[in-house]
């Protein structure tokens, strides 16, 4: 055991958060807290860290046991260099290199006057070790190390911290936790302000420390990755479970299940035995039977199945925008610099009706300044931007929420952008992001960070245009709000321009996918997970160019150096070489190598191929389906069926054409790549 949450209680006036709450975390074990917006998570996590008072309960921990907590927000106003600072901030073990320094002295002192004490050589060989385990020696290397993967260049290094916005800073805070490496880490919302790459470093990082880690995320393939138990609040108390996210999930639903069965079960056998009871209390005969079935009745309703708490979803159909051309917006032989450094030279992007596009790479490699190009925010240092017919632009990113009007209720909020609905129409609208009963009636400036992003969403799909320009919009967000956007966005029927850390949201919406990295940009026409392939595929492609120019090279060497040697007269027969047509054992070997070679350069190619085929025939058959059921007259009598199925009929017209040219795209890979391996 290195935590003890034991019988936590923890109410704010009538509110009870807690009751009973209790929890047990070990060495080495990962732990994502779960729960519904509200359920008290960082209120646990303040707990945990002494910030805040249990009303009753106790937290116990480990002997020595260091804690490190980052919060959801901070704020560095040093001028530091954050590489210094971050260094700083391992001051345990500076002071064990200095513990080990003085230790060393002692014992030297002690061995010229006679025999060591074995208590010094005991303290020294613990201090040494830990320090070591801690990377004492490698503490600056450590914390290059930790930056970079945390998407600071090393010609940010020196720069001081004040220099960088909240997200960068909230980087450092993490770097500053994680080169003090303690025995616990709590982190809230660690992914909040990271790009792709530097979320997929930190769940790496996660993995595989050392230490107990406890989570609060809402990205769900962040904690599928990194976590190997969940804790989740419900019913003001906490479960816990062993494996990670979707592991949970589908634990949960089993175990909610057997309870539901289970409370069915003692309520069905208190309704029989309250039948006999209403029947025969009052019977002398049978008075003795009824007072053992109430008695019964009793101990059944204390031994009652709690239910946990249902999780919000609310399902509402926002108003199309209007319908566009199929040509959105170009953005046409375009180029951005900011001084000295280019970030688009001569480049060219044309979004088309039905796109959700993901913009993915470093932080600071132009993905904001994109989205900004494509609103109008932002001009283009060259080129030309056109936007399509009847194209109208909204744009979400964490600024919008400070466009909210602090005074204002919430449902007041929304009726500045739908005046014209009933109020019914806002609840049921407000009541699909979240936001039921009494607090529709909250004023904005009591509202958190995640009641603020889901008030600003629902402001801009009230009433949507046809390109929706998306900036990290799941900070702050629960992972019941990032679900109702998900849904809300797959059913969108207008163009998506998207940037998210949540690799979850991106997986699930995403159909092109942009790469920014380098000064360039790479358009891929095809989701997230062919993205990933076709940069593995590129990696390893240029791996092996790689090998085969230095396989050349050094042929070349060998053959000029051989060229300055000896040569063997041509009429010299080597008795030993084999007969002409018959292999050695070693050129057999060979072959068999780069046989198996080939197969392994070409697995990824050709399970992607698999995939491809299967997805082209269900989607072949499922449009023959709906050319079939669009030339019934029935289906044009229900306008609802009628829209869902053009708007599919569209979608799978844009999708059957980049399937084909990436089957025939992989089959040819596959064709060249075994012709050369065979030549």
């Amino acid at each position: 055991m290195i935590l003890l949450l034991d019988k936590i209680e923890k109410s704010f006036g009538v509110r009870t958060l807690f009751t009973g709450a209790s929890l047990q975390v070990n060495a080495g074990e990962r732990y994502a807290l779960v729960g519904p917006n509200g359920a008290g998570k960082t209120t646990l996590l303040k707990i945990i860290m002494g910030i805040d008072a249990p009303d009753s309960g106790t937290v116990t921990f480990a002997k020595d046991v260091n804690v490190g907590y980052l919060e959801q927000e901070t704020k560095l106003a040093s001028d530091t260099s954050i590489l210094q600072e971050v260094m700083d901030a391992a001051l345990e073990i500076r002071h064990m290199g200095e513990r080990a320094e003085e230790l060393q002295l002692q014992i030297a002192e002690a061995g010229e006057q006679g025999e060591v004490p074995r208590a010094l050589l005991e303290e020294y060989g613990h201090v040494q070790d830990r320090f070591e385990r801690l990377g004492g020696y490698e503490l600056e290397s450590n914390a290059r190390q930790i930056l970079a993967g945390l998407g600071f260049h090393p010609s940010d290094f020196e720069k001081p911290c004040s220099e960088f916005s909240g997200g960068w800073q909230m980087r450092i805070a993490l770097a500053k936790l994680f080169l003090r490496h303690p025995d616990v880490l709590l982190l809230d919302e660690p992914t909040n302000h990271l790009d792709l790459e530097s979320v997929q470093w930190l769940r790496g990082f996660i993995a595989n420390y050392e230490g107990a880690v406890v989570i609060v995320s809402h990205d769900r393939a962040f904690m599928d990755a990194s976590v190997d138990h969940v804790a989740a609040i419900e019913n003001r108390r906490i479960t816990t479970y062993v494996g990670n996210y979707s592991s949970y999930l589908k634990q949960r639903a089993d175990n909610l299940e057997q309870m539901r069965a289970k409370r069915a079960a003692q309520e069905r056998e208190i309704a029989h035995m309250q039948v006999f009871v209403d029947k025969f209390r009052y019977k002398p005969t049978k008075a003795a039977q009824a007072q053992e079935r109430i008695r019964r009745i009793e101990q059944i309703k204390s031994e009652l199945v709690i239910l946990p708490e249902g999780h919000k979803h609310v399902n509402f159909t926002f108003p199309d925008p209007p319908r566009s051309g199929d040509m959105v917006i170009q953005l046409k032989d375009f180029a951005k610099r900011f001084g000295s450094k280019t970030l688009y030279e001569d480049a060219n992007l044309t979004l088309y009706r039905g796109d959700r596009v993901a913009l993915v790479g470093p932080n600071g490699a132009g993905k904001s300044t994109l989205l900004k190009m494509l609103i109008g925010q932002t001009p283009l240092d060259e080129g030309t931007r056109t936007l399509g017919t009847h194209v109208g632009v909204a744009y979400y990113a964490q600024h919008q929420l400070e466009g909210l009007n602090e005074s204002n209720t919430v449902l007041q909020e929304i009726d500045s952008v739908a005046p014209t609905w009933t109020v019914p129409q806002q609840r049921s609208l407000l009541g699909a992001f979240l936001f039921s009963g009494e607090d529709v009636d909250k004023r904005v400036r009591v509202l958190s960070g995640g009641e603020r992003a889901r008030l600003a969403l629902a402001k801009m799909l009230v009433a949507p245009e046809a390109l929706l320009c998306l900036d990290e919009p799941t900070n702050h967000l629960d992972i019941d709000s990032v679900d109702m956007l998900e849904h809300a966005l797959k059913r969108f029927p207008g163009t998506i321009v998207l940037i998210s850390h949540d690799e979850h949201l991106v997986r699930s919406v995403a159909n092109r996918v942009v790469d920014i990295r380098d000064g360039k940009m790479t358009v891929i026409d095809g989701d997230y997970e062919y993205y990933q392939f076709k940069r593995e595929d590129l990696a390893q492609r240029a791996a092996v160019e790689q090998d085969a120019m230095a396989q050349g090279t050094a042929r070349k060497e060998a053959a000029g150096s051989a060229s300055t040697e000896h040569r063997v007269p041509r009429t010299h027969v080597d008795a030993s070489a084999p007969r002409e047509g018959k292999k050695t054992k070693e050129q057999r070997r060979a072959e068999a190598q780069a046989r198996a070679e080939l197969n392994r350069r070409l697995k990824g190619t050709k399970d992607r191929l698999k995939r491809v085929e299967v997805e082209l025939e269900t989607k072949r058959k499922r449009y023959d389906e709906l050319m079939e059921l669009m030339a019934s007259e029935e289906l044009y009598a229900d306008q609802d069926k009628f829209n869902a199925a053009l708007a599919e009929y569209n979608e799978l017209k844009q999708q059957l054409p980049a399937l084909e040219d990436e089957w025939l795209e992989l089959s040819t890979t596959i064709e060249e790549e075994t012709a050369r391996g065979c030549a």
